[in-house]
């Protein structure tokens, strides 16, 4: 599966599932947190591309945690929650939320929301959103890989390899970059295993593999995502 990680915070268990359910149909990958102190961690953890945050948590208020979870602006924050006062909304946009959804909602304009929310993201950091290399299709925002018109199905780290790539089609991307971007902790980062992940995408998006057209090296110091083959 290649979706966007969504962490979804909210002391609700019913409102978790039927969030879960409902992202995880559309294809993405689900993290969840009851309160603040999970919230945090698991986002410091798994890196979401993007949070639900319900406001009113046991331990404190998610407005207080609207800044945190967005990571420097990196991560997408859509506020879910049942305050339906103004104050409580420009606060929370004031303070950085994307979005901001009211309880009830109508789960088709939830998703709306986030993948608005998360192609706003995109053009903020100067990425597109869609990348084309000949038959070979890349959306970085529903993170979905299409070859020759099918499906291909890439692993997180092979999925987060071509996404560095993508961030900046045509031009070199220092190893360092990417294992930043792929592997989060500094002790994992280690050249071989890049090697591998982007020896097995190779195997998975180039016509000749041994040949590769797509992704390129730039000997010692990093790879290029060619648009034009």
């Amino acid at each position: 599966m290649n979706g966007a990680t969504v962490l979804i915070v909210d002391d609700e268990l019913y409102i978790r599932r039927l969030l879960t359910a409902t992202l995880a149909r559309a294809g993405y990958q689900i993290e969840e947190a009851g309160d603040a102190k999970q919230a945090l961690a698991l986002a410091e953890r798994v890196k979401p591309e993007l949070v639900l945050l319900d406001l009113g948590l046991p331990d404190r208020d998610g407005l207080e945690l609207v800044q945190p979870l967005r990571r420097g602006g990196k991560a997408a924050v859509v506020v879910v929650s049942a305050r339906e006062g103004t104050e409580d909304k420009v606060a929370a946009l004031d303070l950085g939320a994307d979005d901001y959804v009211t309880k009830p909602f109508d789960t088709e304009e939830l998703l709306a929301r986030v993948r608005a929310a998360l192609r706003h993201k995109l053009g903020e950091r100067g990425a597109p959103s869609a990348i084309t290399a000949g038959d070979l299709s890349i959306d970085l925002v529903t993170r979905r890989i299409v070859r020759s018109g099918e499906e291909v199905h890439l692993t997180r780290k092979e999925y987060d390899v071509l996404a560095a790539l993508a961030a900046a089609p045509d031009r070199v991307v220092t190893h360092q970059t990417i294992l930043a971007a792929a592997w989060p902790h500094d002790y994992d980062r280690r050249i071989e295993y890049l090697r591998i992940v982007v020896r097995n995408l190779r195997g998975k998006i180039e016509a000749d593999p041994a040949r590769p057209a797509i992704i390129t090296n730039e000997l010692g110091v990093g790879y290029r995502l060619r648009t034009t083959l």
